[in-house]
């Protein structure tokens, strides 16, 4: 444990709550994405079911343990344990922006079957990324991480091209 609070910068035991609601959160995410892949090519194999989940489990680890250390100097964060409740903002920000994309192009009337399917998943993708960086802003700071999305989400607004509405 000693390790751990040393290697993530824990100076709390509450800060602890974040790497272990990564863990559980990436374990969720490896069950699934086992559980896609399960369901095309395997039946009522449980056994296979596990064993897929810890392989994504642990290729998924892999991934992100990269992006902690390519990241690391790229984010100016107090703690590094601040930079995997970055990451769970991310996570609850991308899976809420589409559930919430979802209902905002039925009220809006827009289906594949009154538009052309091009212009249906350009609609949808825009309304998702407007939903998307009001989101970011809302759970980052609900997470208190509100000035690194506050900063981030500037960076990303000029990228679209929207400098005027920012000043330096």
């Amino acid at each position: 444990m000693e390790n751990l609070k040393k290697r993530w910068e824990i100076q709390h035991n509450w800060q602890l709550l974040f790497p272990i609601l990564g863990v559980v959160l990436l374990a969720y995410s490896a069950y699934k994405l086992s559980g896609i892949f399960f369901d095309r090519h395997f039946t009522n194999n449980i056994p296979y079911l596990i064993g897929l989940s810890v392989i994504f489990y642990f290729i998924l680890l892999k991934f992100f343990l990269f992006c902690f250390k390519k990241l690391e100097n790229k984010w100016i964060v107090a703690y590094k344990w601040e930079m995997i409740r970055i990451f769970i903002v991310f996570a609850i920000t991308g899976t809420s922006s589409v559930f919430i994309g979802k209902p905002i192009i039925k009220i809006l009337g827009i289906t594949k079957e009154n538009l052309n399917i091009f212009v249906y998943w350009f609609l949808y993708i825009i309304i998702g990324l407007i939903f998307y960086q009001i989101l970011l802003i809302t759970i980052g700071w609900l997470f208190g991480q509100f000035q690194f999305f506050w900063e981030f989400e500037k960076k990303m607004l000029k990228r679209f091209g929207l400098k005027r509405f920012f000043k330096d």
